[in-house]
């Protein structure tokens, strides 16, 4: 007899998983499955397990096709439950292609292909069902955002949308999605929603047909460059019943949130100061590193967000100081400072500039420090006068942390919630708000040429 084994979660049991279990059974005798506990799921940053336990089982074992079921709970436990078992054939689905060779010292490894658009649409109605999410655009956060949304339970990437017919192509033939357009009505007549990560200035246009067709919308940061536009895309959202969530990932990130908390608790006394620095060197020439319009534009809806959580939205000035590329309006780097009462917050951003990415928030009682990348939020320590006083928190921060912004997209929609109180339509309109006044104000000039070199 040929034993086989794989595993899995078996949310929301679709076709999907029928057919990954069939083709398993055709590779020996008997088949193993292993179905994953809810605190093992979260362990290894899979969000959003909609069933209980028993309920999974249940679904497997319902299928007939499981000859012995198991308890996965546990790192390593697959090398000790092939050994237990006698297990001859290990089968996984190919999204985790390489990941999983090391059990070939145990047995044989099979990764199966994906059936590409087989999983809910049949499903529609146990529980919620599984959302059907188009892609629009094909760019570098879309290419790590769909392999981020498999590690949440009841929402499936169907389709991509672009302007250019190859691109799209290649984009679904790379992450095993069912179909590829470029046309936006044909995209969005196919899916429950969408997650737009187009260019910025498509961002309002895209947002604004999607919520007018009735679908939930997560939009790439910055949803928008203007307040009015802001809110204006809020208000179709509330008047068409459908969610609107802008996708700065820091924002549902563990935590951060956590951190947010402690910090409004009066941990450390009034805020009064929050600098947050969020720089990178992309390679490349410095125009097409700019394209989507410079630093500003790009990065400062982070610290953004960590200066309107922290200190709030009612801004009294906003100012900004920036150095372009030579011959261009387009910043290089970036300096913005917020004036409130009673405090003041301070953004840095640089796409050619790089700078220690921490953020500090200065208290009348102490100080929060988030060590760099702040945006991760992985570490923060509380720091007062008495050192015998100060704490660190550590928290998760899975993968590319895109994960966590679907994940409360999903449950807001699952939920028949709106508003998200980890980033809230005030708070998108602020930082869309904010980036207009900035904007608005001229650079400093460019930057000097660099130094040559002394031989």
């Amino acid at each position: 007899m040929t034993r086989v084994i794989t595993y899995g979660t078996f949310d929301l049991f679709h076709e999907g998983h029928r057919r990954i279990l069939e083709r398993a059974r055709e590779h020996g005798d008997h088949l193993t499955v292993g179905v994953t506990t809810e605190q093992y799921d979260e362990q290894r940053g899979k969000l959003n397990v909609r069933q209980s336990l028993m309920a999974r089982i249940e679904n497997v074992r319902a299928s007939g096709l499981a000859d012995e079921i198991i308890i996965e709970e546990r790192d390593g436990q697959k090398i000790t439950d092939i050994q237990k078992h006698g297990i001859d054939v290990f089968v996984i689905g190919s999204d985790w292609t390489g990941k999983f060779d090391h059990l070939a010292s145990y047995c044989r490894v099979v990764y199966l292909d994906r059936t590409a658009g087989v999983s809910s649409t049949e499903l529609r109605a146990a529980d919620g069902g599984i959302l059907r999410l188009g892609i629009v655009g094909a760019g570098r956060i879309a290419r790590r955002f769909v392999p981020e949304s498999k590690y949440v339970s009841g929402v499936e990437a169907v389709g991509v949308c672009t302007p250019h017919r190859s691109s799209a192509e290649a984009f679904a033939a790379a992450h095993e999605l069912s179909f590829a357009t470029t046309s936006y009505d044909d995209l969005l007549d196919r899916v429950d929603a969408v997650y737009i990560a187009s260019p910025h200035d498509a961002h309002v246009p895209q947002t604004r047909a999607a919520l007018a067709a009735g679908k939930h919308v997560l939009c790439e940061k910055p949803i928008a460059l203007t307040g009015a536009d802001a809110e204006q895309l809020y208000a179709l959202a509330a008047d068409r019943g459908v969610v609107l969530l802008e996708a700065i990932k820091t924002a549902y990130s563990p935590g951060f949130v956590q951190m947010v908390a402690l910090a409004r608790s009066g941990s450390i006394g009034e805020i009064r100061s929050v600098q947050a620095t969020f720089t990178k060197l992309v390679e490349g020439n410095p125009r097409e590193r700019h394209a989507d319009g410079g630093s500003t534009r790009e990065l400062a809806s982070y610290p953004l967000l960590a200066i309107a959580k922290l200190l709030g939205t009612d801004v009294r000035d906003v100012q900004r100081d920036a150095l372009t590329l030579p011959g261009s309006e387009i910043d290089d780097y970036a300096r913005l400072t917020l004036r409130y009462d009673g405090a003041i917050g301070t953004a840095v951003v640089g796409l050619g500039v790089k700078a220690e990415g921490d953020l500090v928030a200065a208290g009348t009682a102490g100080y929060l420090y988030v060590p760099a990348p702040w945006w991760k939020a992985e570490a923060f320590e509380l720091r007062f006068e008495d050192p015998s006083r100060n704490r660190r928190y550590t928290s998760r921060f899975d993968g590319e942390g895109l994960r966590y912004e679907l994940a409360e997209f999903l449950s807001l929609i699952t939920h028949g919630r709106t508003s998200s109180y980890k980033l809230s339509a005030a708070d998108s309109t602020f930082i869309a708000s904010t980036l207009e006044q900035a904007l608005a104000q001229p650079p400093l000039g460019a930057a000097p040429a660099p130094v040559a070199a002394i031989a």
